[in-house]
Formats: structure tokens, C-alpha cells, sequence
């Protein structure tokens, strides 16, 4: 078959891109912005799902398809995401050029529970992009899954881990029930409904075997890690409510954190549902957790992954502040140590132009480094800065290096710092 995927760059859509290749169908990848595929053979194209907003837009991408796959979703709005025109506007748009371009078979991914209650734009908008699929003379299926979870590490399956591996572990407030579903168990109900003799017009709740707790989930990587059972302590409720409000901040400068105001209401909830339907449309028995855990054994690499995933965040947090704050000392409290540095090297003329231009030149990186779409450019620029500081420093004030402070010699961690940055800049 030929499939079109929406959202090929995420979780489930790379996922799903890789067992349908495997299988010798042919594949287009629908991706907003160029992405590596890796060993990926088939097609890519470059759509932006929130401003594909017209039939039209989606039409020259289906000429010979005989079934599309919507993974497109987003968390919360924010400078890079619009929930509203990806999850109803975008899929609308879809979902009408697939009846006008002859493709029938439809599968689209929703969210579990949106039908039961709505406590954010993510649950609201997924649920009107499933109406708008329903209203279409199509053979769709809508596909409602709890929190995936999966080898690759992304979304839930990062934050997992990064819980797994602090010694103490907080239990944020209000948090209902999960029945995480693994990613090769949602990738298979794929397979099994994309034929054009495959059941439609039908929804299907796709959950785990069994209701855990969030402590639950982390204990279980825990374990699979190889780490003894952490310490719990429950989170004061202004103290969640500042990490969701801070999760926020990041996403609009153009991160995309799982713990966000909007994931806070959606897991108040829970995230729960009726595995039968599933289970008698595909013949799928869902796997555990633990049996999935256990199938897989850990890595070297993951242990590295779970320990660095909160040291990223503090580092993204570290660099910025520690760019403009040190631009805004030099115009401010430290104006005049920043002139003696110079007073008696052949800059001295051009003393205080150049503490300005150094300053400025912090403040412009630190920015940088904070705004994710700016944030590698950031960190080269940083790198730039360090070095022409060591070089500068090292011809005008060669006496710094023998500094028991070692403000020169303070630049080698600090260069080794951003090269890390850049290492595990990546999201997915």
C-alpha cells in the first residue's frame, strides 16, 4: 500500500513509518520542518499541519494514496504549537481532501478520555478534529491511546526515565490512574486496521492492562535500570503549580517539556479506558510494562539518558542566566573592574567600548541559548565569544592564567559545558 503519515518525526508517527517500510509498504513522510529519517527509503514532505488550513494545501500530497495516517498532535499552545489548528483545523482540512481525493481508509489519533471530559484546549480540539473525521464519507477509525510509551525516548517515555533516576522522588498532586500502552502494541493496531478490508468507522481505545500510579511507572524503571526503589516525598501543591507554570515559560520560548499547565489537567484525569473493543477488533492482547521492560534490557546509553534528562533542563536554565547576568554585571556593579582589566593593555583607549561590547555580546548569546529555535546558533555563538575571550585575555593579561581565581582558566569547563549542550540538544 502507499500510506501517507502526518506527523512522521514523532513517537508513534517514526514508529509507525519504520514497521510499514519494514513490511514493504511505500511511505511518505509528512513532517512541519526537514528532520533526519536515518535509514528511512521513502518519500519526505514538508507540511506545516497548522497552516495547511485548506483542502487544497493537502490535495497534491494524495495523488496515488490509498490510506493516510494522522499522528499529528501537540501539547499546548505556545510559540511553536497552535493545539486548535492542528488538532481541528489542520485534520479538518485533511479529512475533507482525503473524501475529495478518493482515500478512503483514514486512521487518526486522538487522545483517551476526550470524549468523557475536556479539562484543556488539548482534549477539546482533539475531540473536534475526531467529529470532523466523523462527519466525512470516509472509512475512518479513530484511535484514542493512553500515554505511550516506548524504547525511543521522547514525551512520557523521557520523563519516566528522567524520574527513574533521581534518588528522591517527587509525587506531584492530583494525579489520577494510567494504563500505559506500549509503542509496538499501538504501531501493530496500525497495521492490523490500514487494509481496505480492515474494519471502520469505529473508535478504539487503546490502554494497558493495568491501572498504575505515576510512582508505580517510575518504580517500574526503576527496576528495569537496575535501581533500588527511591524515596518519595509529595510535592506541595504551590510547588507543582510553579514547576507546570515554568514548564509553560519554556514552551514559549519554544521548548516542549512534558510537565506543562495542560498535561497537569489532562493527568488529573487519568488516562484509563475499556481495552475489549480494542482487543476484539485486532485480536491485540497489550502488553504490561513490566513484560515490556523485561524484553527489553537496559543499556549503558539509557542509564546515561535517564541521568542527564533533568541535568539538560538545569543546564538550559544555567547558560542563559549565566550570559546575561554576566552582561549585566558588566554594565552595572562590575563596570569599573571591567575598565581596570584593560587600564594598563593597548586596549585601554577603547576600555570602556569594549566592556560594552562584551557585554552586549553576553546578553545577545545568553537569549540565544534560551530561545529553542535560536538555541544551537546560541551555543555556537557562546563557544565563539569563550574562545576569543581566552585568546584576548591570554595576549592582553597574560598574568589571569596564574590567577588563583582562575578567571581564564575557568574558560575550559565553561567551553566543555556548551560542547555537552550542543550533544544533547536534540529533543527527538
Amino acid at each position: 500500500m502507499f500510506v501517507l503519515v502526518i506527523g512522521a518525526s514523532g513517537l508513534i508517527g517514526a514508529a509507525l513509518c519504520a514497521r510499514l517500510g519494514a513490511e514493504g509498504h511505500e511511505v511518505v513522510r509528512a513532517v512541519r520542518s526537514r528532520t533526519s529519517n536515518g535509514l528511512f527509503k521513502g518519500r519526505t514532505v514538508i507540511i506545516d499541519m497548522a497552516k495547511a488550513l485548506e483542502p487544497e494545501v493537502w490535495l497534491p500530497h494524495l495523488h496515488g494514496v490509498d490510506a493516510v495516517v494522522n499522528c499529528a498532535g501537540v501539547l499546548q499552545d505556545s510559540a511553536r504549537d497552535n493545539t486548535d489548528k492542528v488538532h481541528a483545523g489542520g485534520a479538518s482540512a485533511l479529512f475533507a481532501a482525503c473524501e475529495r481525493g478518493g482515500v478512503r481508509r483514514v486512521i487518526h489519533f486522538s487522545a483517551i478520555g476526550v470524549d468523557r471530559e475536556q479539562p484543556s484546549a488539548f482534549s477539546a480540539t482533539k475531540l473536534a478534529g475526531d467529529h470532523a473525521l466523523m462527519k466525512r464519507d470516509l472509512d475512518w477509525v479513530i484511535l484514542r491511546p493512553s500515554v505511550v510509551l516506548g524504547r525511543p525516548a521522547f514525551g512520557a517515555s523521557a520523563l519516566f526515565r528522567g524520574l527513574a533516576a533521581l534518588p528522591l522522588l517527587p509525587r506531584m498532586p492530583g494525579t489520577g490512574l494510567l494504563q500505559v500502552v506500549q509503542l509496538d502494541d499501538v504501531v501493530s493496531t496500525v497495521l492490523n486496521l490500514i487494509g481496505r478490508d480492515s474494519p471502520s468507522r469505529l473508535t478504539l481505545e487503546l490502554a494497558g492492562p493495568e491501572a498504575l500510579t505515576m510512582s508505580e511507572i517510575v518504580a517500574r524503571y526503576r527496576e528495569w535500570l537496575g535501581w533500588g526503589r527511591a524515596r518519595e516525598f509529595v510535592l506541595p501543591a504551590w510547588v507543582a503549580a510553579m514547576l507546570y507554570r515554568s514548564g509553560d515559560l519554556a514552551g514559549l520560548l519554544g521548548w516542549r517539556p512534558p510537565m506543562r499547565t495542560n498535561a497537569a489537567r489532562e493527568i488529573a484525569r487519568g488516562a484509563t479506558g475499556a481495552l475489549e473493543p480494542w482487543k476484539l477488533a485486532t485480536g491485540i492482547r497489550p502488553s504490561s510494562l513490566a513484560s515490556a521492560l523485561a524484553a527489553n534490557p537496559p543499556t549503558a546509553q539509557e542509564r546515561w539518558f535517564a541521568g542527564l534528562y533533568f541535568v539538560k533542563s538545569a543546564i538550559f536554565v544555567v547558560l542563559p542566566f549565566f550570559w546575561i547576568a554576566t552582561g549585566i554585571i558588566s554594565l552595572t556593579t562590575g563596570w569599573r573592574s571591567g575598565l581596570e582589566l584593560l587600564l594598563n593593555t593597548a586596549f585601554a583607549p577603547l576600555a570602556g567600548a569594549a566592556v560594552v561590547a562584551g557585554a552586549l555580546a553576553d546578553i545577545v548569546v545568553g537569549a540565544m541559548i534560551a530561545s529553542r529555535p535560536t538555541s544551537r546558533l546560541g551555543l555556537w555563538g557562546a563557544i565563539a565569544v569563550s574562545f576569543f575571550y581566552a585568546i584576548a585575555g591570554s595576549i592582553l593579561r597574560p598574568d589571569l592564567w596564574n590567577e588563583p581565581l582562575g578567571p581564564l582558566m575557568k574558560i575550559l569547563p565553561i567551553l566543555v559545558l556548551h560542547f555537552c549542550a550542543l550533544a544533547i540538544l536534540e529533543e527527538r
